[in-house]
């Protein structure tokens, strides 16, 4: 028997419909924000990871499924979904188009790491990415997406915030804390030792739980904040309390990607063990230009749909649709007929086989029909139908001209 690869799982049943159920209910809220749908390949060049992402990061270092395909391309599944995004956005020109764009996406990602309960190999996110926007506001629009959909499914959050500088503040916090590691480099994991040279901020988001306790007094970010960036932070502050988002302040917040900048935030939940991270994001001003686009302002987040499943609160299911089954076999081919009809309007199916009223009973149950049609040899001699209402609990027989 040939099985799933490890860390890449079926959706089926129930699990489906809470997948959708997700879909659907983040799709109408980003919609509702004013973002459009946009789908991007799986496979891109292994190139535009390196690139956007950062070499130092363990997405491009560890995780991607890279290879080369039959055209001697080096290419990679997506690892994650906001790299192809603003390659689209720059190959389409919309970067010299001006204006402001915003889009949504949903679909596969692609990393091989250990498998474990919320975090697979191929795994499914949610994503916004909005262009054009230099404003904290639309950070703060960003923030409230997020808490809207986690709302909107019932799951309840911690939402997590930093600053993480820009060009101007960065250069001198980073020697600062390049200074701290050096300090205590016998005594942090190799990562560490290895981040020090490429990307020395990412050292904040080690899980190593010795490092942890080392970089606690490590400088803050938050303390070398130019003027700019220091009042862009308090502003989105303002705006969160005005509109009574909760948050806290985490000055290791960082990200795993190389291409933030400025606001930062992570919404975690604390009901599903170590790995509590549920949604995350903030501003990338620089990489629409290191993906060879002209230089324009950007923010965007991603959600984990994996991560979310079981926390999600499912509306109570009502009953819907028709089921239609014949109990002759005389009376099959008039069921399926009018079983097509009645799809034009409404959800329904029918059963192939003929059966007793008790079976056809249950066959409505199992596809939670609100209504159970049964056509018998008397309802065929008087070209009428046999209704009765599960939910109600109601029966009837109406002529086929009115069904």
């Amino acid at each position: 028997m040939i099985n799933s690869l490890r860390g890449m799982n079926d959706i089926l049943s129930e699990d489906y419909e809470r997948f959708t159920y997700f879909i659907n209910t983040a799709t109408d809220i980003a919609q509702k924000y004013g973002y459009h749908f946009i789908e991007t390949p799986l496979l891109e060049e292994t190139a535009l990871f390196k690139r956007s992402v950062g070499e130092s990061s363990d997405i491009v270092g560890k995780e991607m499924y890279q290879f080369i395909d039959k055209g001697e391309n080096d290419v990679c599944l997506r690892p994650e979904g906001t790299a192809g995004v603003v390659r689209a956005f720059v190959q389409k020109k919309l970067d010299k188009a001006g204006g402001i764009h915003r889009f949504f996406y949903h679909g596969s990602m692609f990393r091989y790491e250990r498998p474990q309960k919320g975090r697979l190999r191929q795994f499914h996110q949610f994503g916004v990415e909005s262009f054009g926007v230099d404003s904290v506001y639309e950070d703060a629009a960003m923030i409230m997406m997020v808490s809207d959909i986690l709302k909107a499914l019932g799951i309840a959050y911690r939402l997590q915030l930093n600053s993480l500088g820009d060009s101007n503040c960065m250069p001198q916090y980073r020697d600062s804390l390049v200074s701290f590691i050096e300090k205590c480099e016998d005594d942090i994991c190799e990562d560490c030792v290895r981040r020090k040279a490429t990307n020395p901020i990412r050292v904040l988001d080690c899980k190593n739980g010795t490092c942890q306790v080392i970089y606690k007094e490590a400088p803050k970010l938050i303390n070398h904040l130019c003027s700019a960036c220091e009042d862009d932070f308090e502003k989105l502050k303002k705006i969160l309390d005005d509109n009574e988002i909760a948050y806290e302040i985490d000055t290791n917040l960082v990200r795993g990607l190389d291409y933030y900048s400025k606001t930062a935030f992570e919404f975690v939940s604390d009901n599903i063990g170590s790995q509590s991270a549920i949604a995350g994001g903030g501003r990338y001003d620089r990489l629409v230009e290191f993906l060879d686009g002209r230089p324009t302002p950007a923010v965007g987040f991603a959600m984990g749909i994996e991560r979310l499943m079981e926390l999600i609160k499912m509306p109570e299911v009502k009953r819907d649709g028709y089921y239609l089954g014949a109990m002759d076999e005389e009376a099959i081919d008039l069921v399926v007929s009018l079983t097509h009809k009645k799809r034009k309007s409404d959800k329904a199916t029918c059963d192939y086989k003929a059966k007793n009223l008790k079976s056809h009973l249950k066959g409505a149950d199992k596809v939670n029909a609100r209504f159970c049609c049964v056509i018998g040899t008397n309802e065929m001699q008087n070209d009428t139908i046999w209704v009765k209402d599960l939910e109600n609990k109601t029966e009837s027989t109406m002529f086929l001209k009115n069904f």
